[in-house]
């Protein structure tokens, strides 16, 4: 088998622009799950109303990329108010049913006829993030990191994509540090006694699910800007168990977890399907046993085995503690 392939390939998926969305997004989750306690299901619907606010403001109503951006900012506000407005005072569980039937009511309403002159329908749309490309500093040339080749426009979408990141871990670190931050995990401990201590827990939770689902509004625009498109079924209800799934791997409540567990997560994926697909084709594993349009399902079967054994051994996931997994979720 060609190992060299089959490593290039887990290595680029693992640093990849896509590891880097759902690093973006998980920082998010990490703020609402891992910080907070709040059982937020539907990050894909801020990640969905980030990418076709900037989508459809370019597209549809000719303004600016930088016009655009704001205004998925924008909506992924409005759609945080209209989410936990109702919630936040009830118990967890109402939070995560309100969250999870988000994400599906939108992209059913994003890829409906009814939306389709704004939308695109099922279509999307796609061609708006030409203001994104005509600034790339990259002169057209081949850059290498590692074994690894990537192109000028690889290059900047690699540079703006971990770059936010970046931004956005140095902001959480920041604020969990702060009094602020300290007052959030007091919440997702003990919401009790944050009350009696004369503090707003609605308040808390609030702000906590605004500032991380505008994180999660962001990924969504990063997605739709490196792709040139956007379409309402790559945002549906699996992308946010990804993102629990490499949270969990990474560890939950640690600044650093979402972007270990985004990076193994995407690392481990390709390989398994590069790994299969070399078997394959090599007469390792006859077809009789498995052929190529089985390698999908078969290597996320084995991602689910082993995030079950994950959670048997190491609950905690790498970085975590496993304090962090005791959630009281009320």
């Amino acid at each position: 088998m060609n190992w060299e392939v089959i490593l290039s390939d887990a290595l680029r998926a693992g640093i990849g622009p896509i590891a880097a969305v759902y690093a973006l997004s998980a920082v998010g989750l990490n703020l609402h799950f891992g910080y907070t306690g709040l059982l937020n299901f539907g990050q894909v619907a801020f990640m969905l109303v980030g990418a076709y606010g900037v989508a459809v403001s370019v597209s549809t109503f000719g303004l600016s990329l930088a016009a655009g951006v704001f205004v998925g900012l924008a909506c992924s506000v409005v759609l945080a108010l209209l989410l936990g407005l109702p919630t936040l005072r009830l118990r967890a569980e109402y939070l995560a049913i309100a969250t999870i039937s988000a994400g599906e009511i939108l992209r059913l309403f994003y890829r409906s006829e009814w939306s389709e002159p704004v939308t695109g329908g099922v279509f999307g749309l796609q061609q708006f993030a030409n203001d994104f490309y005509a600034v790339n500093p990259f002169p057209p040339n081949q850059y290498q990191f590692l074994t690894l080749m990537f192109s000028a426009r690889d290059m900047w979408v690699l540079t703006v994509s971990w770059g936010l990141v970046a931004v956005a871990t140095l902001v959480v670190w920041l604020l969990v540090r702060s009094p602020w931050g300290r007052v959030l995990r007091s919440v997702r401990e003990d919401e009790d006694a944050v009350r009696s201590l004369g503090k707003s827990v609605y308040t808390y939770k609030m702000a906590s699910l605004v500032l991380g689902g505008a994180l999660g509004s962001i990924a969504g625009m990063l997605l739709a800007i490196q792709n040139q498109s956007v379409n309402p079924d790559s945002y549906d209800p699996v992308v946010t168990f990804y993102l629990y799934t490499l949270l969990v791997l990474g560890g939950a409540g640690r600044v650093f977890g979402p972007i270990l567990g985004s990076a193994l997560f995407w690392a481990i994926l390709t390989f398994l399907d590069s790994l299969l697909r070399e078997a394959i084709s090599n007469g390792i594993v006859p077809p009789t046993v498995i052929d190529e349009s089985e390698v999908g399902a078969l290597r996320m079967a084995l991602v689910g085995l082993g995030l079950m054994l994950l959670m048997i051994f190491r609950p905690q996931g790498i970085l975590g503690s496993r304090k962090e997994m005791l959630l009281d979720a009320r």
